[in-house]
């Protein structure tokens, strides 16, 4: 009683008028990476906490997530990789099963963890404002080379030095083959590269050419169109488990356990490789879950 005669109202005041705080709503699905109390409107004049605001996001189907990572699109990749999907849409199974999908990536000495947190409903994580645009790599650490097929993982190669176009092709020359004979593919195989300008060069065409490889059409900024993707997520993780405390350690670690991912680990990748086209069809050229 005291304290009500002392500070009168304090308690049972009314909530956050309700279209003031829906209003909240909107500005977060408007931009959604903020912090929440940037979300209060501004013509509130009463002190309103964070978790009062979160509650109402919440009830309005908004969550604080971490932003999914995906490379900047601009409108010509957009359009090749919709017209890539749809081109391929229809292809056999076997088709798929004849390719050796092969990328580079880049494995840390010691994995990095940055979180951010945006605002967004069910379904939507993939949209463009809830994701970070990101452009490919960024201690210590090893560049890699590898290659697999429907059958299994293929040939890893650490890559020493620069990365150039006469590195590529000695990469070329001496894991693709190999790594086709080992997966017993057709005559008719194909080998798959993104659009990296050392594997597009003149001269890394030509060595292409001249070895008779014969290479899949390939839209720029589609790391989702690549299954290996996933196997360099499996290899990362199961690598940094192992705590590598150096370069040395780092490389044999990756080389390892590249050679221990099970066959049919990489035949599911491709057995359901039709559901990442479908995907881009329906984003209608833009980023996916993949």
């Amino acid at each position: 009683m005291e304290q009500w005669r002392t500070f009168p109202g304090v308690a049972g005041q009314p909530k956050l008028p309700q279209v003031r705080s829906d209003n909240s709503s909107r500005k977060s699905q408007k931009t959604p990476q903020q912090h929440s109390k940037n979300c209060r409107p501004h013509s509130v004049k009463v002190s309103v906490h964070d978790s009062t605001i979160r509650k109402r996001l919440g009830k309005n189907g908004l969550h604080g997530r971490v932003p999914r990572r995906k490379l900047l699109l601009n409108k010509k990749n957009i359009k090749a990789r919709l017209s890539f999907a749809r081109k391929h849409l229809d292809d056999p199974q076997d088709f798929w099963e004849n390719i050796l999908w092969t990328d580079e990536t880049k494995i840390e000495l010691f994995e990095r963890s940055v979180s951010h947190y945006v605002w967004h409903k069910s379904n939507t994580a993939f949209q463009k404002k809830n994701i970070i645009p990101t452009v490919k790599y960024g201690g210590a650490s090893v560049m890699v080379w590898g290659g697999f097929a429907a059958s299994g993982p293929g040939r890893l190669a650490v890559i020493n030095g620069t990365m150039n176009s006469a590195v590529y092709q000695k990469i070329l020359k001496e894991n693709v083959r190999p790594s086709v004979c080992d997966h017993k593919l057709k005559r008719t195989w194909v080998l798959q590269q993104d659009n990296d300008p050392k594997h597009t060069s003149k001269s890394t065409s030509e060595w292409l050419k001249k070895n008779k490889m014969k290479t899949l059409e390939w839209p720029s900024q589609s790391p989702d169109l690549n299954p290996i993707e996933m196997l360099w997520h499996d290899l990362k993780k199961v690598v940094h488990a192992r705590k590598p405390s150096n370069v040395s350690e780092l490389q044999q670690f990756c080389k390892d356990e590249w050679a221990k991912i099970p066959p049919q680990r990489c035949n599911r990748l491709i057995a359901s490789y039709r559901k990442r086209l479908i995907a881009i069809v329906a984003a209608k050229g833009g980023p996916t879950s993949y």
